[in-house]
């Protein structure tokens, strides 16, 4: 018998969010991103169902070149570039496209002989403080690669640090556009909050993440009124049932201890099953459709649910971790975490479901 957890994806869900993004950008190109495994959705799964994406932004090379085998023809961006002079010739050989953001990736570029060229994201450091070269030496950059016979097709981009809370992108963008004034080149510009949020920066190549899993990048702002739609459903059900009386303690640590006598009930799902151990007392959850709360700490394999208010829910009831009927942002922020991080963190060990 195997445990009753299980990951639900709807690839509906995929493209309407899609659907929602291009709604965002009108006249722009799409490039989902679906780096990270598709924030735990499954690569190939999510390329599937984002199929009429203009084209799709991954880390990994092995990523990418996957990405070709299986037939895909868009545009493959590698948001990190090359790392060595190894990754060139993979990248002419399957058409991939690079992000460049140093002087090293340039003279690596420079130095080596390719069967064809490479298209490129330069990629201006405008206040991440990441990755990017200095506006300053963005005419210098661009020179040196009109000469460089490996170079293809460039695109200009940038990367907002604070599109998703109030101080927004007006500084970051006014650096870009002033940084490319007079260059006739395309950008890329918007992430998913930028996308939502900033019409101004829905140009050229939008390269939208979160928003296509269904989740908010923003904490002031749910999904739902974003319209958008869950992809991931984390359900499992219940194990057991007990009553703690006043005084009783829950789990390791017993961090929880009742005032009153409780009915609680253990769900098959834990920290290895990628759900966060850092969820404290009061981190919401759905038994047998109602919202109620977890008890105590999460344990590797389980955790603990309040079922004082649920009576007639016995072993077997159904259990929502996050996705429909409660939002993963909502999950999210009452374990001091954000959306990205339990939609990546999905374990391997959990079965996973496509529904349409």
């Amino acid at each position: 018998m195997t445990r009753p957890i299980r990951a639900t994806i709807r690839l509906s869900a995929l493209g309407n969010n899609l659907a929602r993004a291009r709604e965002r950008a009108p006249g722009a190109k799409v490039m989902a991103v679906i780096k990270a495994n598709a924030y735990g959705h499954g690569l190939l799964r999510a390329a599937r169902a984002l199929r009429t994406a203009d084209g799709f932004a991954v880390v990994d090379l092995q990523d990418a070149v996957q990405l070709r085998e299986a037939g895909f023809e868009q545009r493959i961006l590698l948001l990190e570039g090359f790392f060595d002079l190894g990754d060139l010739p993979w990248l002419a050989q399957h058409r991939l496209t690079a992000v460049m953001h140093s002087v090293d990736q340039l003279e690596m570029l420079e130095g080596v002989s390719l069967p064809s060229p490479v298209d490129l994201f330069v990629k201006l450091n405008t206040g991440m403080n990441r990755l990017g070269f200095a506006p300053a030496v963005l005419g210098s950059v661009l020179e040196r690669l009109r000469r460089c016979t490996n170079a293809g097709d460039i695109t200009l981009m940038t990367h907002f640090a604070c599109a998703d809370d109030a101080r927004g992108i007006a500084s970051q963008l006014a650096r870009f556009e002033t940084a490319v004034a007079g260059i006739d080149l395309p950008v890329s510009l918007a992430n998913s909050a930028a996308l939502l949020r900033y019409p101004e920066s829905a140009r050229g190549w939008v390269r939208p993440g979160i928003m296509l899993y269904g989740a908010s990048p923003f904490a002031d702002q749910s999904a739902t009124s974003l319209n958008l739609q869950p992809v991931m459903t984390l359900t499992s059900k219940l194990l057991t049932v007990r009553q703690l009386q006043v005084g009783d303690t829950v789990g390791y640590g017993a961090t929880f201890r009742a005032d009153a006598s409780i009915r609680m009930g253990v769900v098959a799902c834990g920290y290895a099953d990628g759900y966060p151990r850092h969820a404290d007392t009061g981190t919401p959850v759905l038994v047998a459709g109602t919202r109620t709360r977890i008890l105590g700490r999460v344990s590797m394999d389980m955790l603990c649910v309040d079922l004082t208010s649920l009576p007639n829910v016995g072993v077997g009831a159904p259990v929502v971790l996050w996705g429909q009927g409660l939002p993963v942002d909502e999950v999210a922020t009452a374990a001091g975490t954000v959306s990205y991080e339990l939609l990546c963190a999905l374990a391997l060990r959990v079965p996973i479901v496509e529904i349409e």
